[in-house]
């Protein structure tokens, strides 16, 4: 067995996250060991009001005022990562108020500044309304309007039909009086200037303000938030709520300038606040996975079964092949998710303005494989738990529909990575051609398996390019159905970039490990990860002869000596994911 001290090196590499080092996550770590995150057996609107309970409690703990935390990616996403572990809707009310709301505002560059102190003792909750029943992935065309009067100087915002209305957005009476940030197309003497947002009071205690009608909409799956469908009627607001910016603004005397030089631009500046968003709803779903895959390798200790043979012995149920081989796989998973998150995370903080358009769209595939990924990861620890774990109070029964939320939020995962496919194509560097194999080389050796995946997404790189271009019988039909007959080969591309990119910082992690027992246990873990992407394409790989066929004949036991290797440190690399114990403790399954 390894030493503690392995334990602990495995969880200072994998909370690591910038300057701060791991304190950034030792912080959230310690909030969310507070009694009032722990279980309570509640109704719907029971729970809805809880989350905000507990809002306000971390906003009681936070470690930097709430403007800076706002203006801060690594802490906002530590908050979520931390927070999804108890609670997905706490983590959802938070990161909107915070990251959407606040800094919306708080990116404003009007000269006056606003007085936002009742957001920042949480007196009034801040929420961010921007799709529409009509308008979801195709948000640049949502339909409320906000038309300048300029008799009155006032906005009126107005929703103009059912289609119109916004959904989702967390506007019922739970939590206390609430203020949105609106978008909506901003209308001045009839000319649509593009979509730009709106300081909007929605309620005080007594109910919805005039003009402001909100609909719950029902309960939905996973940690219950208050999503409702919001619509207005006429609702006039100052000039001055105007959220503004160098894409646009609107000065004393009515005049209207802007520096983007179209209503899509602006558009993309309106919402400039949802590719933080998209770090945290990755943060989210990777705090929820490394939940779920502690609790169910604890359990896979604590639950005993007959040993084989119909013996009289009984063995835990982590003892089988079966059971460990498949945690093993996916906490595999969870490492390199959350080392490529760090990895993400601090590209996003230091980048450099030319950088801005890779950078983003790096995040957005870094969304798309963290989330798909997360929910594979709950959704397999949830049946390795068996019918204990589809009871809420086990905690587990929750996550896979948390991370089907994360999936939909900030951009619809498949909408972006098609966007990102689109943008690779001949906007990303062409990977070099990978050597040959030898014979030589041993399956187990990650710079090897590195070099087979650089050549995965190298063809499908050059299939998306090949497509795009081919001959197709409605080729005159134009640039859409070029695209979508291009559409698979950009998405494998998106792919396949994602699990190098996961690769690479998952073999940098491997180098700072200053323990040699350390260092081996994750090259053993790197490698499990690497080796199960090369064997789900080591047809083309031998095919194209970057593995021999000695390689391909051997991989599936290669696989099973490294699960054989790891299998004795399964409790080791879980209890590295540092869940509180309070919260483990709180849990019957685990108790009893």
């Amino acid at each position: 067995m390894l030493s503690n001290e392995t334990c602990l090196e495995l969880r200072d590499l994998l909370f690591h996250d910038g300057p701060e080092g791991a304190a950034v996550h030792a912080h959230w770590r310690k909030v969310i060991g507070d009694d009032l995150f722990r279980h309570h057996p509640a109704t719907c609107e029971e729970r809805w009001q809880l989350s905000y309970d507990r809002l306000r409690r971390i906003n009681e703990e936070l470690p930097l005022p709430p403007d800076q935390l706002a203006h801060d990616p690594r802490h906002l996403a530590a908050l979520h990562e931390w927070a999804s572990v108890v609670d997905g809707a706490t983590a959802t009310v938070a990161g909107i108020h915070y990251n959407l709301f606040l800094g919306s505002l708080l990116d404003d560059d009007r000269s006056a500044p606003r007085d936002l102190s009742d957001f920042m003792r949480l007196s009034r909750v801040g929420t961010f309304l921007c799709t529409e029943r009509a308008h979801g992935n195709d948000a640049p065309a949502l339909e409320t309007v906000a038309r300048y009067d300029r008799g009155s100087d006032e906005f009126v915002l107005h929703t103009p039909h059912p289609g119109a209305a916004k959904f989702m957005p967390n506007t019922s009476p739970a939590g206390g009086p609430k203020t949105a940030v609106v978008a909506a197309r901003l209308l001045i003497d009839n000319r649509d200037e593009g979509v730009f947002l709106f300081l909007t009071p929605l309620s005080n205690h007594r109910g919805a303000l005039p003009g402001v009608s909100v609909t719950s909409l029902p309960e939905r799956i996973g940690s219950p938030v208050d999503h409702c469908v919001t619509s207005f009627d006429r609702v006039r607001l100052p000039r001055t709520t105007l959220v503004q910016g160098s894409h646009g603004q609107l000065d004393a005397d009515g005049t209207f300038h802007s520096t983007a030089g179209s209503a899509r631009k602006r558009f993309l500046h309106t919402i400039n606040r949802v590719t933080v968003g998209k770090l945290c709803m990755s943060a989210s779903t990777l705090g929820g996975a490394r939940a779920a895959l502690a609790i169910a390798v604890r359990y896979a200790g604590h639950r005993h079964v007959s040993g084989p043979a119909g013996g009289t012995q009984r063995v835990p149920i982590s003892a089988y092949r079966s059971h460990h081989g498949r945690l093993l796989e996916k906490i595999a998973d969870a490492y390199a998710m959350t080392f490529w998150h760090r990895t993400v995370t601090d590209r996003w903080i230091t980048h450099a303005p030319a950088e801005h358009a890779p950078v983003e769209r790096l995040a957005a595939i870094a969304k798309g494989w963290i989330t798909w990924r997360a929910r594979d990861i709950t959704i397999e620890a949830r049946e390795r738990c068996g019918a204990r774990a589809l009871f809420p109070a086990n905690g587990l029964a929750e996550f896979p529909a948390n991370t089907d939320g994360a999936i939909t939020a900030e951009g619809d995962n498949l909408a972006v990575w098609s966007k990102a496919g689109a943008e690779m194509i001949f906007g990303h560097e062409l990977r070099p051609a990978s050597p040959h194999a030898t014979g030589a080389e041993q399956l187990t050796d990650v710079a090897f398996l590195r070099r087979a995946l650089a050549h995965v997404e190298r063809q499908a790189h050059l299939a998306a390019r090949h497509d795009l271009r081919a001959p197709h019988p409605d080729r005159e039909k134009g640039s859409f159905v070029r695209w979508n007959n291009a559409t698979a080969s950009a998405l494998a591309l998106v792919e396949a970039y994602a699990v190098g990119q996961a690769a690479d910082a998952f073999t940098t992690a491997c180098t700072r490990a200053a323990d040699t027992a350390t260092r081996t246990l994750l090259n053993d873990l790197c490698a499990l990860f690497m080796l199960r992407h090369v064997r789900a394409h080591d047809g083309p790989l031998l095919a194209d002869g970057i593995l021999t066929a000695d390689h391909v004949q051997t991989l599936p036991g290669i696989l099973n000596t490294l699960t054989s290797r790891l299998a004795p440190h399964l409790d080791t690399l879980a209890h590295a994911f540092d869940i509180p114990e309070e919260h483990l403790s709180s849990l019957p399954m685990l108790t009893d």
